[in-house]
């Protein structure tokens, strides 16, 4: 349950769900709940389905459910979407989904069959709400909470009947349903004090023998507002076309059943030259597009004006999603910087609010003062122009309090402010937007100075303090490293395409030099012959191999940069990381470690050096796909995947697991970078 924006609820009830009814030509019934929850308490419900009884499949936004219960006369198969269209900011905002049954009749004989869809009025939190009222029209049914928000419920296929119910007397609903697969109209107000309200509507339909029927169903919530912890109050998107007054849930929901065909036409023209391409693996192409889940299930929050201010007449809004809910930080930047890539191929209008957001908090300096978790120490929220960790936190004010995160001192990191210049030159390249790049200017030129100015020994390249001071927040380096050398080398790379765009040739001369300098020492500093040290330090992990030591040369060959190594030197990293990360890791069989010793054990360093996160495998995979290393890519994140739907993290994908199948931070955004890899394949023409 994610109506309340930011906050995660993971919890079944046992009276929202579908149930059905079948009546033989002999008179016999029979009704089940379509559910294998086993409450405590039924009140004369049938949960008896069984498990195993079928067959669950997902490419989002669409999934399909086939319920084949021997023991039943009839087959079902549900068919879900909700309007998550690429390229579309009207209908991907709606509050709906819809169901779509095909029910089969098995049997020789007429069957009577009903399909009957219950639920309960309830709160932002998901609790059920006390003194909400319940409306019936014609193809279905709402539920108003008295505190604000609205569900709508329609039906079309068969005969539809609606009726509210008392969840305390349930046993009610279910001997009306259960008599004719029907329902009686019982449009009956609440009158005690704080009763609980649900509704329910049914489709009846009469199937001749061996003959296929559908019936379909629609759910929409209408909750327009998201209050933040602050107390500011932002009104979601989709009010732009339904209205600000928390009424509109059954019409939304009556929407959906009317364009069910349309937009699933739709999501099938979309998906459809990806998943009949025989150079894409099947599983590659699966995880594709259901990753996108967290795009929605991520705490995300979609603004369309502020509580008090006019709705604007223009632009498509804000959109921000979470880190994860562990880790609850709207559009984490260091992370963002890999999932984004989702953003700017299917929404590129949200991915460029969210730069140009990005943008605007460079120069903001927050001077309240925290206490940084990981060491003790007393610093500033915020310093200015310096890229934020975050754009805030659901418990507090998004988009205008930046920096939630304390675990670190994120004002010290050294990869935000070349990832904030990567991602503005990448998108204005990719939108063609030079009105983007002169409103960045001034935020990159104080960006790439600040990170100059970490060059403690003047060789061109930043230099960590010995600190984990990155997105690798456990993971501690010291010097020059190979991950922040080279997201420095290709930001002073995208810096003096900016420059020579908007015609600052100085500029421009100025980053080509630095560029020079710090390619010269990257090289001395860290090459070793077949892959980049880990860092420059003396210490005892120095020299492992990274996964992620090629990011800066991926960003590079991804938006059109001049290379800072040679391309042999780049196969060499690259097949030496397969090697030791990929196959001397766990069997080969999940991805890619963060990190490993040059003798082929696993480096111990930190919990994140032992880790594989998926997010850094699909942008290492993307690489690969640069540079034509295809079969790798495969093997790569083959490994990723299987681990991520073989062992359940499935719509909970998590930052990292380990060898031994432990896992951490489950709906994670940097798995979105499977995207990247797409992007790679694309880049091909």
């Amino acid at each position: 349950w994610h109506l309340e924006v930011g906050r995660h609820r993971f919890a079944p009830s046992e009276l929202c769900q579908f149930s059905l009814y079948v009546e033989r030509a002999d008179g016999s019934r029979e009704s089940h709940v379509l559910s294998t929850l086993r409450p405590d308490e039924t009140q004369g419900w049938s949960f008896d389905y069984p498990l195993a009884a079928g067959e669950y499949a997902a490419l989002f936004p669409r999934a399909w459910l086939t319920y084949d219960w021997e023991a039943l006369p009839v087959r079902l198969t549900q068919t879900q979407l909700s309007p998550v269209l690429p390229h579309n900011y009207r209908e991907s905002s709606f509050p709906v989904g819809v169901f779509d049954w095909a029910i089969e009749n098995r049997t020789d004989e007429p069957l009577r069959v009903g399909l009957m869809f219950s639920w309960l009025a309830m709160d932002v939190t998901g609790a059920p709400a006390a003194d909400a009222t319940f409306a019936a029209g014609p193809e279905g049914i709402s539920l108003t909470n008295a505190s604000g928000g609205q569900f709508g419920l329609a039906a079309q296929g068969g005969s539809i009947t609606s009726r509210a119910f008392d969840p305390a007397q349930r046993s009610g609903l279910w001997a009306d349903f259960s008599a004719d697969g029907a329902l009686d109209a019982n449009h009956a107000q609440p009158t005690a004090t704080r009763q609980l309200l649900g509704g329910a509507v049914a489709a009846t339909l009469e199937l001749a023998p061996h003959s296929t029927a559908a019936a379909r169903f629609a759910l929409a919530w209408d909750f327009p507002t998201m209050t933040f912890g602050s107390g500011r109050t932002w009104y979601r998107r989709y009010t732009r076309f339904w209205g600000r007054q928390g009424s509109a849930a059954l019409e939304i929901a009556c929407e959906g059943l009317r364009r069910f065909g349309e937009w699933n036409a739709e999501i099938e023209a979309w998906q459809r030259p990806i998943l009949n391409d025989s150079t894409r693996p099947e599983w590659y192409s699966m995880a594709l597009f259901n990753e996108l889940y967290i795009l929605v299930d991520g705490g995300s929050a979609w603004e369309d004006g502020a509580l008090g201010e006019p709705a604007p007449v223009d632009g498509e809004g804000r959109f921000c999603f979470l880190e994860c809910f562990d880790y609850a930080y709207y559009n984490t930047h260091d992370v963002l910087f890999y999932a984004s890539w989702a953003l700017l191929l299917l929404w590129p209008e949200l991915e460029r609010r969210s730069v140009t957001s990005l943008i605007d908090s460079l120069p903001v300096e927050d001077d309240r003062e925290v206490r940084i978790i990981a060491t003790g120490e007393r610093a500033v929220r915020k310093e200015a122009w310096a890229a934020p960790h975050d754009l805030g936190a659901p418990s507090e004010d998004p988009w205008i309090a930046f920096n939630a995160y304390d675990y670190q001192d994120p004002n010290r990191w050294k990869d935000l402010n070349a990832k904030f210049v990567l991602q503005t030159w990448r998108d204005a390249r990719t939108l063609s937007d030079r009105d983007l790049l002169r409103r960045a200017w001034t935020a990159v030129e104080h960006a790439l100075d600040r990170l100059l100015a970490s060059d403690a020994d003047g060789d061109g390249l930043p230099d960590h303090d010995g600190r984990a001071d990155q997105t690798f927040d456990n993971w501690t380096m010291e010097g020059p490293s190979a991950y922040a050398g080279g997201l420095w080398l290709a930001a002073l790379s995208a810096a003096e395409a900016m420059a020579r765009e908007l015609d600052e040739p100085a500029a421009a001369e100025r980053y080509r030099d630095l560029w020079r300098r710090g390619s010269a020492s990257y090289r001395d500093r860290l090459w070793t012959g077949t892959y980049l040290r880990y860092d420059g330090s003396a210490s005892a992990h120095s020299d492992s191999v990274m996964a992620g030591q090629l990011t800066g040369a991926w960003w590079a060959d991804a938006t059109g940069l001049p290379a800072f190594l040679g391309s042999e030197e780049v196969e060499l990293a690259l097949r030496t990381i397969v090697r030791h990360n990929v196959r001397g890791f766990a069997g080969g069989d999940m991805g890619a470690v963060n990190g490993m010793r040059p003798d082929g054990s696993v480096d111990g360093t930190s919990e994140q050096s032992q880790e594989v996160w998926p997010g850094v495998v699909y942008s290492l995979c993307a690489l690969l796909l640069h540079r034509g290393l295809d079969a790798e890519a495969w093997e790569t994140a083959g490994g990723a995947v299987r681990t991520t739907y073989e062992r359940g993290y499935w719509f909970r994908t998590p930052e990292a697991w380990d060898a031994a199948g432990n896992f951490r931070a489950s709906l994670y955004m940097r798995p979105l970078s499977i995207w990247a890899m797409e992007h790679a394949l694309r880049s091909r023409g």
